[in-house]
């Protein structure tokens, strides 16, 4: 992710991760925000007249009223693209193996590497020829990102035209894939994409669910049964077995990827996800 360069205000007020700025031009509910000379990431969640307040994702030691504040112009995103699966990030999609290679064991306060390698390169396969018409939301090319899953490549938002160049190849991230020429001119489209995490995905239709989803836990799906495509919920107080439930699930159920999402886990069951799983065997991959 870029750093932002535009200053858009000063802190006014400092209250843990929440910072209060005097703004000084035009912002926009829930565009990115850094605080202070490091950069501090954090998202503007709420306006007020010629104030804004800043929901800062990182610690705020030594911030104090007076510190900058820039501005991104555009929304709090998420890179998508060839590259997530097995990657382990951080709440805000910093990749953490990346960041071990540099600092260690610690995340140093605003340190901003991309969330996709920008260095492997991928074999891009395309699925259209110059000349065909294509818009938003098609999938102009394949990427066999594992050896079970091969990653569509889709046109961005608002690219609407003609193929005018594409070609199969080895290619990284930020290479050039596909020209498309629009109305408003010749568009270059990379395989990878900067989606703001509050738009959800475009989709065509809406898949009826028809097949149950095998956990793997007889229990489950015997009295419990889970839909693929559906979704379900643990209920029970502290220390009930709801964390060991999850891990079960996401070890051994019928699924092709797993995105696990630790959100509030304690330190050592995250510990135990990151020691386990890369030492499972998956049969359909063996």
């Amino acid at each position: 992710m870029k750093r932002g360069k535009n200053i858009i205000g000063r802190v006014a007020r400092v209250n843990g991760p929440v910072i209060t700025g005097e703004s000084t031009s035009s912002v926009k509910m829930l565009d990115i925000a850094e605080v202070g000379e490091e950069h501090l990431i954090g998202e503007i969640v709420r306006i007020y007249d010629k104030y804004v307040t800043i929901q800062v994702y990182e610690d705020t030691t030594l911030i104090k009223p007076g510190d900058q504040i820039y501005g991104m112009g555009m929304p709090l995103s998420v890179e998508l693209g060839p590259g997530l699966l097995g990657t382990i990030y951080d709440g805000i999609q910093r990749p953490l193996k990346e960041i071990e290679k540099v600092y260690n064991f610690y995340i140093e306060r605003g340190i901003q590497p991309p969330a996709l390698s920008r260095d492997k390169k991928w074999t891009f396969s395309p699925t259209v020829k110059k000349g065909d018409m294509v818009k938003e939301g098609n999938i102009i090319g394949t990427v066999q990102e594992t050896s079970l899953i091969e990653h569509r490549v889709i046109l961005a938002s608002g690219i609407e035209g003609t193929i005018e160049d594409i070609k199969k190849g080895q290619y990284t991230v930020n290479d050039i894939v596909c020209k498309v020429q629009t109305d408003s001119g010749l568009k270059e489209v990379t395989m990878v994409q900067n989606w703001p995490i509050r738009n959800p995905r475009k989709v065509s239709k809406r898949l009826p669910i028809v097949d149950p989803l095998i956990t793997g836990q007889r229990v489950i799906d015997t009295l419990f049964p889970v839909a693929k495509g559906g979704s379900c919920v643990v209920p029970g107080g502290f220390g009930t077995g709801k964390t060991m439930v999850q891990h079960q699930l996401a070890k051994w159920c019928d699924a092709d990827v797993i995105v696990y999402i630790g959100c509030g886990e304690r330190g050592n069951e995250m510990t135990d996800v990151l020691q386990e799983f890369p030492e499972l065997i998956d049969p359909k991959t063996q």
